[in-house]
């Protein structure tokens, strides 16, 4: 295959399709390796000019690599003094090997005896691509033997304006991947985790730790027809009922409740909003979903260790925190509301909050909603 016979939208296409691809781009490498008639075709991003020398790179290729021996001597010696001009390169030309290094220094003499030569790069072509933010990529193409084909050049530079849009939506996938891993890991750890609801209760979608939470089955579950369910008959009618509500009204105050207490499970439902669906059906309904790993005993412990709090004041703080009032914990915690209240007031003044509200919120900002 030549280049005249690979037309550039055929290589554009590619570079889309590379985008989501796994490994990116191993289909366009492949492609434009056939198109130039190259033993190997590489596409490298590389640190900013001021970073160093050991942050990552992204190193994608086509063909046979180096020899295990000359790519391990690169990595542990040779790249402290590669002589490429990488960053020096005008955007958008594509360069020679000749022009790449200078026969006579030292330096590219060695670079070229023990890294190029032996990996079967004799013949190269080289060009630089950045998008708007600053990050640079290269393509590079080698043969063995022969020089490449006079068209090569034209090929490597009318590709060089697809190359910059690709780099450009491969950064800011890149940074969206990034965001995205860091408030998944967050929120994995507070240990929430959402579902997408239709108009019925229907369960359209769920993250990871949702789709956990609802496999789990112990008290919500997805009935036959796909409908959000729950064990217990009571919650199961103050669930259906949220859910008529909430579809019938965008507007609806979202919904809150509490489906287990040991071990924790509450949800939230809250209207989406969203009615028009880009590749499924929108959702009516979106329904956070909150448990707590630890038991009522461990949480218990860590508010004390947290807050200096005695075992019978961490019990009802933790109930308090939960939403329950001191009317509602003191039986269930064998106390009176008398001496709940006096607790309350001990709890209030270990942890500086002004009353439950300020006690909710500092429990649930500490270091516990990630423990």
């Amino acid at each position: 295959m030549t280049g005249e016979s690979v037309p550039i939208a055929d290589l554009s296409l590619r570079l889309i399709a590379g985008l989501v691809e796994d490994p990116p781009w191993r289909g366009f490498l492949d492609a434009l390796r056939a198109a130039v008639a190259g033993d190997y075709a590489s596409l490298v991003f590389r640190p900013l000019p001021l970073g160093t020398p050991e942050a990552r790179v992204i190193h994608l290729y086509s063909g046979a690599p180096s020899p295990p021996p000359v790519s391990r001597h690169y990595r542990e010696t040779l790249y402290l003094r590669d002589p490429m001009p990488y960053h020096e390169m005008a955007e958008g030309r594509a360069y020679r090997l000749d022009q790449l290094l200078h026969c006579g220094e030292p330096a590219h003499d060695a670079y070229l005896a023990q890294l190029l030569a032996p990996s079967g790069m004799n013949h190269m072509r080289m060009i630089r691509f950045a998008e708007h933010t600053g990050t640079s990529g290269w393509i590079t193409v080698t043969r063995r033997e022969g020089e490449f084909a006079p068209h090569v050049d034209g090929l490597l530079e009318a590709l060089a304006p697809f190359l910059r849009a690709a780099l450009g939506s491969f950064v800011a996938l890149e940074r969206e991947r990034m965001t995205a891993m860091v408030a998944r890991e967050a929120v994995r750890r507070m240990n929430f985790g959402w579902l997408t609801l239709d108009a019925q209760g229907r369960v359209l979608d769920a993250d990871a730790q949702g789709t956990h939470m609802l496999q789990a089955g112990q008290s919500i579950a997805q009935a036959r027809d796909g409908r959000l369910t729950a064990r217990d008959p009571v919650l199961r009618r103050q669930l259906s009922e949220a859910v008529h509500e909430l579809a019938l009204d965008a507007q609806a105050r979202p919904r809150a409740m509490v489906l287990s207490r040991e071990p924790w499970l509450d949800l939230l439902l809250v209207p989406s909003g969203q009615r028009m669906g880009t590749t499924q059906a929108a959702p009516a309904i979106v329904c956070y979903l909150h448990a707590d790993n630890w038991s009522s005993a461990d949480r218990c412990d860590q508010l004390a260790q947290l807050f200096d709090l005695a075992p019978s004041e961490a019990r009802l703080a933790l109930a308090l925190s939960r939403g329950m009032s001191i009317s509602e914990a003191a039986p269930e915690l064998g106390l009176t509301v008398e001496s709940a209240r006096t607790y309350s007031k001990r709890i209030y003044a270990k942890t500086g909050a002004r009353g439950q509200a300020d006690l909710v919120r500092f429990i649930h900002r500490s270091v516990l909603v990630i423990a």
